[in-house]
């Protein structure tokens, strides 16, 4: 679900990011089709125009830090 989107993403990331650095941009298909301040407005007015799960909100920063994350646990597996 929504690999072609972050696909173009990653692609044009560079671009992206000198155009609309830390803005966040709303992609559905290859096409940038909004550009926000903050991801709840990105979300707010999506929600509005297209239907949950047909667009990506991605914060547009350098590098890999604006799409992965990582997750800590104190858990110990046997």
């Amino acid at each position: 679900m929504l690999e072609k989107e972050f696909k173009y993403y990653l692609d044009h990331q560079k671009e992206l990011v000198k155009k609309y650095s830390g803005k966040f941009l709303v992609i559905i298909g290859e096409k940038v089709v909004g550009v926000y301040d903050s991801f709840e407005d990105a979300l707010t007015d999506s929600q509005k125009k297209f239907e949950l799960g047909k667009f990506l909100i991605q914060h547009c920063l350098p590098g890999e830090d604006s799409y992965t994350q990582t997750f800590h646990t104190r858990a110990i597996f046997a």
